[in-house]
């Protein structure tokens, strides 16, 4: 995957969003903020204009709803940047959750389904869904009921770590269920 620049990254924010600059405003009073935020106080956009003049930097409507309206004393590509920073952090900190596959069979050794309901219980652990997966072969589809009772051993066993998210249904030769962990503060 390609790094994306950070010019691209401020053309996809421009296309995106859109703040009234410097003489687009429209109120006749706005709230004038700096830009680490301190406030400069209520004043006519006459003066505030000028005095954005004055220091080379642009008037940004960052809340038009507001009465007087919002409006940072900043550059407004600085302005464009913060905004694109913030974005992409938000974008990491927050948490990825993978769809993990437990496969089993009808008629599986009790140390087999043990493996693998351990190994559920650490996918569930890292906070990850599980999706269970009974899959019958030849004869084993004439027993259907198998699968109720295998997933009903499942549900047992992971009761405490899990709730299902979405309940047991056939797909084809495959019974498949899927389980979401349960939050700390829910248990």
């Amino acid at each position: 995957m390609p790094a994306i620049s950070i010019p691209v990254i401020i053309h996809h924010l421009v296309s995106n969003l859109s703040f009234r600059i410097n003489r687009q405003i429209s109120a006749s009073e706005i709230r004038l903020l700096r830009d680490d935020g301190t406030q400069i106080g209520v004043l006519p956009l006459s003066e505030a204009l000028s005095q954005a003049q004055k220091e080379h930097l642009d008037l940004v409507e960052i809340a038009p709803l507001a009465k007087p309206p919002v409006v940072k004393l900043i550059d407004y590509k600085k302005f464009l940047y913060q905004l694109a920073k913030k974005e992409r952090e938000a974008k990491a900190s927050a948490k990825k959750v993978d769809l993990k596959e437990i496969r089993l069979t009808p008629f599986m050794a009790e140390n087999d389904f043990q493996t693998r309901i351990d190994r559920a219980k650490e996918f569930l652990g890292e906070g990850h869904k599980v999706k269970i997966t009974v899959k019958f072969v030849g004869r084993q589809l004439t027993h259907k009921e198998f699968g109720d009772q295998m997933m009903t051993r499942v549900y047992a066993t992971l009761i405490d770590l899990a709730g299902v998210d979405q309940p047991a249904r056939w797909m084809g030769k495959l019974y498949q269920s899927t389980l979401t962990p349960i939050k700390k503060n829910q248990k």
